[in-house]
């Protein structure tokens, strides 16, 4: 399928998260109709600094995509729907239900629907990437995964600008959640981006301020080597950073203090990622975020800084199939103990094997 919009595009390889190619059913009445998506089937072993050690298998991130083209006087209309198995994510519920992922609409530099946030496309094309994917990963905009794709979502590109518009986190918002982001990509693959976001924040019983952050990254190639940093400071992001005066527990309360006054989140992270061969991939990366103003006791630890390490290696059997391994570690639990356990990021070490074959 040829996609002239670039925004349409840059969406659809990310929604799947690599994969080589989709699958052309066809043409029908004039409309091209692909089909893409991955299984991927993992095990976890956990090593907790509190508890026992365990180790939970999983398919869930296992994902299913349906992509829909045509012209039309002109302009190129993409829609694009995309599901996974994550629903009922729970251990008392061990069924997997279908969970909506993407349900966009594309034309020409226009996009509009259920995907991708604006913090996500200022911190993706500059980060190194890792096999535990939640968010872009600890340190950056939006390394929680938390409202990581909003019920409504709108972006609008031209050139390397990007502006979005998007459901507001704070529910009694008065208006959308806003990202304007500039990615400049050079000759020799280096690539550079600046991004602000604003949201309206919620400080009291119908009482709200207006927050503001700013962010940068870089990713710089050297031959096999990529080499990334990225960093961000402001008002409002801890929701979307998923660390704040809470810690990780309670998003929506985790961009102001007790006092009801909104509190400052700086996060940054480094990474490094080298082909070894042509088939095998070796990334290693670190993230910390770090909130000005900390609750110990609402937050359950007495680190005001979240820091995940992460070491990984693909090994790539065969153009489609994927085999990995990472090692993780992380200083704080950042995922709710109601979760299933292949879900888990808990205080402690994990080892994650995976399998993934992408079509």
């Amino acid at each position: 399928m040829h996609i002239k919009s670039k925004l349409a595009a840059a969406v659809m390889a990310a929604s799947m998260a690599g994969q080589v190619s989709a699958m052309e059913l066809g043409e029908f009445n004039g409309t091209s109709l692909s089909i893409g998506g991955y299984v991927k089937a993992e095990g976890v072993f956990t090593q907790p600094d509190d508890g026992d050690n365990s180790f939970d298998g999983s398919v869930r991130q296992t994902r299913l995509n349906f992509a829909m083209k045509r012209d039309i006087e002109g302009h190129k209309v993409i829609g694009f729907i995309e599901g996974d198995f994550w629903d009922n994510n729970t251990e008392e519920d061990s069924s997997y239900a279908l969970r909506l992922r993407h349900a966009y609409i594309n034309v020409d530099n226009l996009t509009i629907g259920q995907t991708w946030n604006g913090q996500f496309w200022s911190v993706v094309p500059v980060d190194v990437g890792a096999i535990n994917f939640f968010g872009s990963g600890n340190g950056t905009f939006v390394g929680s995964g938390s409202e990581l794709r909003p019920d409504l979502v709108m972006h609008y590109s031209l050139g390397g600008a990007r502006f979005t518009l998007q459901q507001p986190y704070y529910d009694d918002a008065d208006v959308p959640d806003l990202v304007a982001a500039y990615t400049w990509r050079t000759e020799g693959g280096h690539v550079f981006n600046v991004a602000m976001s604003g949201r309206e924040v919620e400080t009291g019983v119908d009482d709200s301020d207006y927050g503001v952050a700013l962010a940068a990254g870089a990713k710089f190639k050297f031959g096999n080597t990529d080499v990334s940093i990225n960093g961000f400071s402001g008002k409002g992001a801890g929701a979307y950073s998923g660390w704040g005066y809470n810690g990780a527990k309670g998003s929506l309360t985790s961009d102001v203090n007790a006092d009801g006054d909104m509190i400052t989140v700086t996060g940054f992270s480094a990474g490094v990622a080298h082909q070894f061969t042509d088939k095998l991939k070796g990334i290693v990366r670190y993230g910390q975020v770090t909130a000005d103003e900390f609750d110990k006791a609402a937050a359950f630890t007495d680190d005001d800084t979240l820091k995940s390490t992460n070491v990984t290696l693909i090994y790539s059997y065969l153009p489609q199939l994927d085999f990995g391994i990472e090692w993780r570690d992380l200083n704080t639990a950042t995922r709710p103990p109601t979760s299933a356990s292949s879900s888990l990021r808990p205080a402690g070490t994990q080892v994650e094997l995976m399998a993934m074959y992408k079509f």
